[in-house]
């Protein structure tokens, strides 16, 4: 299991050498990314479970809704987020910066 530090390095969001040079403002704007893509892909896993029991006859169902469903589930998601979410993104957002003051 990856440590907070490492998940964050991998999303671009933690301190590295390169970003402890890097301004503020581009340090939060970052934070807000990976809060909202976090965010987004929370929500595509929250909704899956609506679409599990749609049969084939339904409007959304049938083997060609089956294949493309975790990619409309992923555009539902990132549509919440960007509409404000649930405020998940936002703590992300803090979470992820006051780690990054206590790392520097």
């Amino acid at each position: 299991m990856m440590d907070i530090n490492t998940m964050l390095a991998a999303h671009g969001a933690a301190p590295t050498g390169s970003q402890t040079t890097a301004s503020q403002a581009e340090r939060e704007r970052q934070a807000e990314e990976t809060g909202k893509k976090f965010e987004s892909m929370f929500l595509a896993q929250m909704l899956a479970p609506m679409f599990d029991g749609l049969g084939e006859d339904s409007p959304f169902g049938g083997q060609t809704a089956k294949a493309y469903r975790s990619v409309m589930l992923q555009e539902y998601g990132e549509a919440m987020s960007a509409a404000g979410g649930i405020g998940i993104a936002d703590q992300v957002k803090a979470e992820i910066l006051k780690l990054q003051e206590v790392a520097q």
